[in-house]
């Protein structure tokens, strides 16, 4: 369960086939960067790309950020040769996009492990309808997924919806894919915002998904980390109101009462949980941040 507070408050994706994008995620905040082989990637690029992103993880220096890969899909012309070159190389996650059912879990696991990577854990991309409903088997499938992110974006468009401001077309998948993770133990990561320019609605996104339950944001530019960062960090009021109900309560404990009140609300041991949860990753907030300095 220690993936769970590792910090994934920002996640961005880096396309593989720019050398000079792979080298400038070596200094950006993120707490997450994704090594790109996916869609997004022109046909004549998959293999140069896949080069290109052996080779900056090889090299290293992209210090306590999370490198993750994403591969192509397993049924592609390159998703095969993608899991062979990346699966032993130290990146800390192997990310698969279009997965929609627990069989396609275990088929992703087979092929990481028939590749020598046995022991890597993997990330899942909830995208579709179909994935959305079957959230729970996808996430009861291996303990080796440590997080679940949802495409947002595909999401929609299969949907036949409409990406708004206050992103009603997509609420009720969003909970769905929380529910899931949540009772499988398994971080969770919301889609990405398309519109660069459009920072109120980023803004406002951001921190809708962390009051829904969110660990951070799937990114897709550089000037979007502050603002996710931010939304997904715990405030100075925060960490001093955590610390007070586990203080608190555990007084209260020491003098026989089962509950407290702290600031006109009733405190029981799940929000000493919580608490202490938060005071965790903030923590491990603070310890990463330390090395963005």
């Amino acid at each position: 369960m220690e993936h769970c507070y590792r910090p994934r408050r920002s996640v961005l994706y880096v396309p593989g086939c720019n050398p000079h994008y792979l080298d400038r995620a070596r200094t950006l905040a993120a707490d997450s960067v994704i090594l790109d082989l996916g869609d997004p990637i022109l046909v004549d690029a998959k293999i140069e790309s896949r080069h290109n992103i052996v080779a900056a993880i090889k090299k290293g220096g992209y210090g306590s950020r999370e490198v993750i890969v994403r591969v192509n899909k397993l049924d592609s012309i390159w998703g095969a040769d993608d899991i062979k070159a990346v699966a032993n190389i130290g990146a800390d996650a192997i990310l698969f996009h279009h997965i929609e059912s627990a069989a396609n879990v275990h088929q992703a696991l087979a092929a990481l492990d028939a590749a020598g990577g046995g022991q890597m854990p993997i990330m899942v991309m909830i995208e579709s309808p179909i994935a959305v409903l079957n959230a729970k088997e996808i996430a009861s499938a291996s303990d080796r997924i440590v997080c679940m992110l949802v495409g947002t974006a595909e999401l929609t468009s299969q949907l036949h919806a409409k990406a708004t401001h206050e992103r009603s077309a997509i609420l009720t998948a969003l909970s769905l894919v929380i529910l899931a993770a949540r009772a499988y133990g398994r971080c969770v990561v919301d889609g990405t915002n398309s519109n660069f320019n459009d920072m109120h609605s980023f803004e406002y996104a951001c921190r809708l998904g962390r009051d829904m339950g969110f660990d951070g944001k799937s990114l897709l530019h550089p000037a979007q980390i502050a603002y996710s960062n931010d939304a997904y960090t715990p405030k100075a009021a925060e960490v001093k109101e955590a610390r007070h109900i586990i203080a608190a309560l555990k007084e209260a404990n020491e003098s026989g009462q089962g509950t407290v009140v702290v600031d006109n609300k009733l405190v029981e041991h799940h929000h000493v949980e919580a608490a202490a949860r938060l005071l965790k990753k903030h923590d491990l907030i603070t310890e990463l941040e330390e090395e963005y300095i």
